[in-house]
């Protein structure tokens, strides 16, 4: 067993589940979506892209390219947050719940297209 793809691989499951967890919900209530559990979704998703440099091989490169798109959409979402309730010092609407959530949904769909490639890189492996 190899501890470093042990360990890359449940930061991925992670990353994809806490997304996951944020995302579930209906876009337009507001209570639905927690602030932490988005953070810890980020915090991972940076994890998991700190995790892959240095990997040289092509399907590395790609596991990269997923966890980028997936931090870049989960920041998104939390400055659109941040900028809502610290800067501009307004409660989150609906629209602007929305506006994070689909941020969230654009993450989500990356970190699945990783956890498929983990997936296809671990079957692909044992034959």
């Amino acid at each position: 067993m190899n501890i470093e793809k042990v360990i890359f691989g449940f930061f991925v499951i992670l990353a994809c589940t806490l997304n996951f967890s944020f995302f579930v919900g209906d876009p337009e209530s507001i209570a639905a979506h927690n602030a932490t559990e988005l953070f810890a979704a980020l915090v991972i998703n940076l994890v998991v892209v700190i995790l892959k440099f240095g990997d040289r091989t092509q399907i590395g490169a790609l596991h990269l390219a997923t966890s980028l798109a997936a931090t870049l959409q989960l920041m998104c979402s939390a400055m659109v947050w941040a900028w809502q309730v610290y800067i501009v010092g307004h409660e989150i609407t609906v629209s602007i719940m929305a506006t994070i959530v689909s941020f969230s949904g654009g993450a989500l769909i990356a970190n699945l297209i990783s956890l498929i490639l983990l997936i296809g890189e671990t079957l692909r492996q044992t034959r």
